[in-house]
Formats: structure tokens, sequence, C-alpha cells
């Protein structure tokens, strides 16, 4: 597997078909951005669900999704955090490519994916929303990578917009099988949630 990664998503890439608009092209419903795709689509040789001990929050001003608030993660461990996913094995050539698409970078990102392992954390684009390189440790002999903001953004908090929670919780309810209550509970405990609009996208889907 040393050819291969799992990507590890906590936000809008939990849905699979979200996920293969980074892979595959397209543009994810309710968003405004059309995606390239990566030039290898072979689509993922496998999928988990995992778990995190890190700190999921919705912050900043996302254009692709109408300037609602998106996800990222402290990159701090916390071991009372409780952040779900969906991993994604992968070779690396895609992975880069998802790391451009994901910080609209037009130039080729350089990634030392050594190097993050061995130092579980490295910044490969300052600057960006998501530009530091978490390891999160390795399954079945792969590592296992995700992004996020080189800092913990507690002053750009902000709401997410409902087509974006959407995409999240179809993600949660196939990968995790969530209950209602249990998705309520999991997204009220995020920062950045209002109580009513989870309420209502729970109740819509």
């Amino acid at each position: 597997m040393t050819d291969y990664i799992w990507y590890m998503s906590y936000g809008s890439n939990i849905s699979y078909d979200r996920f293969m608009c980074y892979i595959q092209g397209g543009k994810p419903e309710g968003a405004t951005r059309t995606y390239h795709g990566c030039e290898d689509q072979t689509p993922p040789l496998d999928q988990k669900p995992i778990e995190i001990p890190h700190e999921l929050y919705f912050a900043k001003n996302a254009k692709v999704w109408n300037g609602g608030g998106v996800c990222f993660i402290n990159p701090d461990k916390n071991h009372k955090a409780e952040t779900l996913g969906n991993m994604y094995l992968i070779n690396r050539q895609q992975f880069i490519e998802v790391v451009q698409q994901e910080n609209n970078a037009h130039k080729p990102t350089d990634i030392n994916f050594e190097r993050a392992k061995n130092q579980e954390s490295s910044v490969i684009k300052e600057n960006s929303w998501y530009g530091n390189l978490l390891c999160l440790g390795e399954k079945d002999d792969a590592p296992i990578f995700t992004f996020t903001n080189e800092n913990y953004l507690s002053d750009e908090i902000n709401q997410p917009n409902q087509h974006y929670l959407k995409t999240i919780i179809k993600g949660l309810l196939a990968t995790h099988q969530l209950s209602q209550s249990e998705l309520e509970a999991y997204f009220l405990s995020k920062k950045g949630i209002d109580k009513t609009i989870i309420a209502e996208v729970i109740n819509q889907l």
C-alpha cells in the first residue's frame, strides 16, 4: 500500500457523491463551483468510517457554499472531542490533486508525506484555508491523512448554510448510520451550529 493513503474527510466530503466531484469532476448539489477532478479518475479502492480526537467547528465564509461557514478541525488533539468522518483509500497523486482543488490552487502542491507522517503535522501551503496536513495514524499499512487550517479559527466562527449541512448529514447517515437524536447531539456540540437550523435540515431529510 506504499502508493496509497487514506484521505480522511470530516466535512462535506463525508458524502461519497460529493467527494467523487474531486475525483471525477462535477458540481456538488447546493454548491456554486464545478470541480475539474483528478487526472486519474479511478474511484477509491475502499472507504471506512472513522472517529478522531480533534474538535470540529464551522468557520469562515465559503463562496462555494453561498457564504456559509465550512468545517475545520482544531489541529491540536483533544481526547474529549468527537469528530466523525469517512476515509477513502486513494493513490498519493489523487490526494495531492484533492488538496489542490480544496485550496483552489493553480500550481502543483508539494507534499512530503514522510515528513508529515513523522511530525504528525506539516504546513504544505501557508495562508491557505486547508494548508495544514495532519497524519492521523494508519490503517491496513496505509497512512491516514487529512487537512485543516494551521490555526484554530476561533475569531471566524460562522454558521453553515443548509445545503452544506445536508451534504454532511447524508454522508454521516450513510457512513455511521446515526439516528435523528444522535445527529442533533453531534452537531449541537460543534461551534457555529444553530439549534433551529440543524433541526430544520434533519427534518427535511
